[in-house]
């Protein structure tokens, strides 16, 4: 008789422990956007994560989006960038929920402060071996060759990277050769990215959004490549407001103009540059030998962005750029003339569909 009523005691709490609920409790999918509040761009990097559990968050990718799960109930949801403001938001989770943020820039000011320390082995871990991403406001406080900001010139500076020669953009990874490097301009591929002989690149500082560098166990989606590959994106183009940003440099000026088209839905930017040196050289040089400066070169930028939906977004860009020069050797008795970048006399445009 004993033996049956603990058998029964037994049954009755295993019943209670399959009907409890807690016991397997509900888990949802937290998923959104984080954008800039003042252009309405997306924020790559932006941790999203959940205040009362700190195991439970992730990472926005490239076109701000992230997506994590967690278990029902009620959370303080924080989203946080660098630069920007943080912002929290009250959250009951009871079901797949899509949750956006936008992010405010914000300033800091400090006094001086004086940290002395014993220096600690730095501990990196990336989802990507070898990928560098270079923001352009770090880019920009380099040193530039003519007051023109050169991405190649950048890129010759990160580890285990050197340079082609002198002057030049083109560059060598980890012993590979110049051309066993992938060059993409918004994923269409830049078969030659320089002008005057590579002592220029094709790329227009105020146009570009992103770069990023793979050193090494390039992703499949990139076709493969020997030694390395260089992702340059363009900027979407300001979904809120109008403007337009420029520079005057010692070789060349620049002038970029971007706005919505429909505000948060659609917008564009459109950027070009030229040089000059022809045009105020040859007023001075046109009675002499030389005749004048016989070169230019000029780029030509732009880029359409609509988004159709949360998850859809369409990308329309392109790229035109050109060197024009002539040679005159021995008095005028041979004359050669030439047109395009060399060799390629054509660079890429591409209309790209993004569907995440």
């Amino acid at each position: 008789m004993r033996t049956s009523y603990l058998t029964f005691v037994l049954l009755l709490g295993l019943l209670c422990l399959r009907a409890n609920p807690a016991a397997a409790q509900a888990v949802y999918t937290l998923s959104g956007r984080v954008l800039n509040a003042a252009s309405g761009e997306a924020l790559t990097g932006a941790s999203v994560f959940l205040q009362e559990r700190l195991g439970s968050g992730a990472v926005t990718d490239a076109n701000g989006r992230y997506s994590f799960t967690a278990p029902a109930g009620a959370y303080m949801v924080v989203a946080k960038y660098i630069g920007y403001d943080d912002q929290q938001q009250p959250l009951r989770l009871a079901q797949n929920t899509t949750q956006h943020f936008n992010l405010a820039p914000t300033a800091y000011g400090v006094q001086e402060v004086e940290v002395v320390a014993k220096r600690q082995p730095p501990i990196v871990e990336t989802a990507v071996m070898g990928q560098l991403d270079l923001p352009l406001e770090t880019i920009k406080t380099l040193p530039a060759i003519f007051g023109e900001v050169d991405i190649l010139k950048t890129i010759q500076l990160m580890p285990g990277v050197k340079s082609a020669g002198e002057g030049s953009t083109g560059f060598y990874v980890r012993g590979g050769g110049s051309d066993q490097n992938l060059v993409t301009l918004d994923k269409a591929t830049v078969y030659n990215p320089g002008h005057l002989f590579n002592f220029f690149s094709v790329f227009n500082s105020d146009a570009i959004g992103s770069t990023t560098l793979i050193k090494g166990n390039m992703p499949a989606r990139y076709g493969g490549r020997l030694s390395s590959i260089l992702d340059i994106g363009l900027k979407d183009g300001d979904f809120n407001d109008f403007r337009a940003d420029g520079g005057i440099g010692l070789v060349a000026s620049r002038l970029s103009v971007q706005g919505p088209i429909i505000e948060d839905k659609a917008s564009f930017i459109l950027s070009g540059r030229r040089t000059y040196v022809d045009v105020l050289m040859n007023p001075f040089l046109k009675n002499s030998e030389q005749g004048g400066v016989p070169y230019y070169f000029y780029d030509l930028n732009g880029k359409l962005s609509f988004r159709l939906s949360e998850k859809d977004n369409l990308y329309l860009s392109g790229y035109y750029g050109r060197d024009v020069g002539a040679f005159t050797l021995s008095d005028g008795r041979f004359t050669s003339e030439f047109f395009g970048a060399i060799p390629a006399p054509r660079q890429c445009g591409t209309m790209l569909l993004m569907i995440s």
